[in-house]
Formats: C-alpha cells, structure tokens, sequence
C-alpha cells in the first residue's frame, strides 16, 4: 500500500523542493530542508531566512531565479542535469500559488518537476 504524501507548507524547501514527496523524509530520516538548522552550508536556505521569505518563489531580487547567483550554482546544475531536476519551475509553479504547488507535487508524487514536462498546471 502507498504511503500517503503529506501536504504542508512547511515541507516547501527555500529552492522549490517539495519534501513531503521525498523517501528520505517518508522512512522519516529526515527531517525536510525546512527544519534542518543544521545546513548552514545551504545558501538559498540562509539569503531566504535572511531576506524574510520562505523560499525563492517570495524574492523580489530577481525576477527570473536563475540570475540569483546562489540559485544558479555549478552544484545546482549538477544536480539537475543527474535528476533532470527543474527547480526553476518549481520557482514558477510555486508562484501560481502554495497550494495549487502542493497539490501538484504531492499528488504526482515529486521533489522537484521534470526537464520537459508538459503536464505542469
């Protein structure tokens, strides 16, 4: 039986990743990027507590997130060439608003949307 996906606003990274619908933090080992004080390493969490936002959908810096230099990283882009990660449009899901981002990425199960996907609402 599948695990029921926990939906909360808490569980929205500051770079768009969607923890709820991670394995780590369903087996609860852990605790989601929200809750980590200890990842002081994580740039984007630290200029989001910093800039008084809760993730980098909020920042009024930048208007395309991929300008933002800690955003925009060669780890980033690492990661998401691997996972063909889009946190970019996470960013833009994120910004048609928090629950129509948590629907989406609980029901179809995601931590981050997919290079080319066309169903994203």
């Amino acid at each position: 039986m599948k695990k029921e996906i926990k939906k909360s606003e808490e569980l929205i990274s500051a770079c768009g990743l969607y923890c709820g619908s991670c394995k780590a933090y369903q087996k609860e080992k852990c605790s989601g990027c929200a809750e980590k004080e200890n990842a002081t390493w994580c740039k984007i969490r630290i200029c989001c507590k910093e800039s008084g936002i809760k993730n980098c959908s909020e920042c009024e810096k930048y208007e395309n997130v991929m300008e933002c230099s800690y955003f925009n990283t060669l780890f980033a882009n690492l990661f998401a060439f691997v996972f063909r990660s889009d946190r970019t449009a996470n960013i833009e899901l994120l910004k048609k608003g928090t629950e129509i981002y948590i629907d989406f990425m609980s029901d179809n199960g995601l931590v981050s949307l997919k290079k080319g996907s066309k169903s994203i609402p």
